[in-house]
């Protein structure tokens, strides 16, 4: 019997009545593994901001089963991260204990220990004092990662995790988020590489502001569908408002 962590109830999802997820129902089962796939501009990241609680729908609902904002954890895009502010890594891998320590407690030596765990995990041991501005594009995603290790949640949103990095960190990286599926925690990642989805995910949601398709990723990443997918982006009018049909 498959349980859903999340269930989208003709969900539509948007910034200042404009939508950018439009009418979108389904369900992500506990411990699945999905990615979430579609060209710039189609509603994925808005997707993975309203299952966190960020964005609010404009209609429809989300309903979360037997979760609260501590048990997901999110991996925004690298270029979200102001690599300009002088912090270490230290500092940035210490704000996945946030929800344990709160803003001003000290970080003690166990926590310190699991820091280093962490970065181990994926590659960057001995990194914490450097300074997160002087990484690579990789090791600022294994930073990234190490953070949502610390986090240890039972969702695991991860917004374009393979993005401008070398095939090396994407090979490790892949045996981390292998390693949270083994674990039977729910991740659900925007992806732009078929291949590696039909590789490494089970199943595929692929959007075009509205729902293309959503199964297991060999039937999901059919060529029509990406070709359908493809073809709705490009049709999209960006000063459309949204549709009414089915609105709460």
């Amino acid at each position: 019997m498959t349980v859903p962590q999340f269930n989208l109830r003709d969900l539509t999802l948007g910034y200042e009545a404009h939508p950018a997820v439009h009418h979108l129902n389904g369900a992500f089962e506990a411990g699945s593994m999905t990615a979430v796939y579609g060209a710039n501009g189609s509603g994925k990241s808005t997707l993975l901001k309203g299952l966190m609680g960020e964005l609010k729908p404009l209609s429809g609902s989300i309903e979360r089963f037997d979760l609260d904002t501590r048990d997901i954890a999110y991996l925004p895009q690298v270029r979200e991260i102001d690599r300009s502010f002088p912090a270490s890594v230290h500092d940035l891998v210490s704000l996945g204990l946030l929800r344990k320590t709160g803003f001003f407690a000290a970080v003690s030596k166990q926590q310190r220990e699991e820091i280093a765990t962490a970065l181990a995990a994926v590659g960057l041991a001995g990194f914490e004092r450097r300074p997160v501005g002087s990484l690579s594009g990789g090791q600022l995603q294994r930073s990234l990662f190490a953070r949502v290790l610390l986090q240890n949640a039972k969702v695991i949103l991860l917004d374009e995790p393979f993005s401008a990095i070398d095939s090396k960190t994407v090979s490790d990286l892949l045996s981390v988020i292998n390693r949270w599926h083994f674990e039977q925690r729910t991740i659900i990642a925007v992806l732009h590489d078929a291949d590696l989805i039909r590789s490494h995910f089970p199943d595929t949601l692929i959007l075009a502001r509205e729902p293309v398709a959503w199964g297991r990723s060999k039937d999901a990443l059919k060529p029509e569908n990406m070709l359908k997918a493809r073809r709705m982006n490009e049709a999209w009018d960006e000063n459309a408002s949204w549709c009414n049909e089915g609105a709460a």
